[in-house]
């Protein structure tokens, strides 16, 4: 088996650039579905008690 040997190609700065770019926490996501799983739950609690 020959050895795997890494050589850098001509568009890994803008692959690089473009992941740097894109690759972000999912804040919002997750703030959205928190505030979703909190409001559904408060409003079967709320339609259970009538």
């Amino acid at each position: 088996m020959k050895p795997m040997i890494w050589h850098p190609e001509q568009n890994d700065a803008k692959v690089n650039q473009y992941l740097e770019n894109i690759n972000r926490e999912p804040w919002l996501a997750i703030f959205a579905m928190l505030l979703l799983f909190v409001s559904s739950f408060t409003f079967l609690i709320l339609l259970g008690t009538f």
